[in-house]
């Protein structure tokens, strides 16, 4: 099994293909699995790497509470171990969070940047009209968190997705394999919750990253993560922004035609 041992944690890693460096960081509850249906078609061309982030599936759970600094250190890690840098970053949700926290302290390990939907929502905290639906959002979390300290697992992660991150009747598209990889990594996103730096980023340091950026987000996702992606495509002037329509929260599982030409759009000539 591909392992590295990096910040003392063991992490799972495919690396496939030849060409530019392309790194793909997945979200909460999901892993290396996720991008299977788009990342060998992106091996046609460029050297692929996608991993299972630490406490998800294959990597090791390390014990007590982490931090998504922790993440982004592993991720610099991962690129300088594998000698990949600068190279083009793609994050997903939490994984695109991590991503766009990374370039703001590590930029000149990046060629470019593709973020959907990361869930930075201290970024629109402060925006009155969107209180509210921030503050909802922080109830269903609340209340998903409740169930999985309960010990349900399993109605956690089906919660989770109905209620925060697909609506309802998303746990029911979901693969069945994909179901059991949100309930097997639910405990590391009780502990990602923990962690009180997790919703925030420094948008001006991100304003004054040299590279592109690509902020997407689909259009029958949840508004908060629309939000959000405003907000910082606002903040950023050198960004693209794509709206997926259509797609929700994983446009790469439910839209991998659209997804491929999208980001492959992006990457040529960068």
């Amino acid at each position: 099994m591909p392992e590295l041992r990096v910040n003392g944690v063991r992490l799972f890693h495919t690396d496939e293909g030849v060409g530019e460096p392309l790194v793909f960081v997945h979200g909460s509850w999901t892993d290396h699995n996720g991008w299977r249906t788009v990342a060998s078609r992106f091996a046609d061309s460029r050297r692929v790497v996608t991993y299972d982030r630490r406490g998800h599936s294959l990597s090791e759970r390390p014990p007590g509470p982490g931090s998504r600094q922790e993440d982004e250190d592993d991720l610099a890690a991962l690129i300088e171990t594998l000698a990949l840098g600068p190279a083009h970053v793609v994050g997903n949700s939490f994984g695109a969070a991590i991503t766009l926290g990374l370039a703001t302290r590590r930029p000149e390990l990046f060629r470019s940047v593709v973020a959907h939907e990361p869930p930075l929502f201290a970024t629109v905290a402060q925006d009155p009209k969107l209180r509210p639906l921030m503050e909802e959002a922080r109830r269903r979390v609340d209340a998903v968190l409740a169930t999985l300290e309960s010990g349900d697992m399993a109605g956690g992660a089906r919660q989770f997705v109905e209620e925060i991150a697909f609506g309802p009747g998303g746990w029911a598209k979901l693969p069945p394999a994909l179901q059991q990889t949100f309930v097997t990594n639910a405990a590391t996103w009780m502990d990602e919750q923990a962690d009180p730096t997790w919703p925030h980023l420094d948008v001006d340091a991100l304003a004054r990253f040299p590279g592109p950026i690509l902020l997407t987000r689909g259009t029958e996702s949840p508004p908060t993560f629309g939000a959000v992606v405003e907000q910082l495509a606002d903040h950023l002037p050198h960004a693209q922004l794509h709206t997926y329509a259509g797609a929700g929260h994983l446009p790469h599982v439910s839209h991998p035609d659209e997804y491929v030409r999208t980001v492959t759009t992006f990457l040529q000539h960068r």
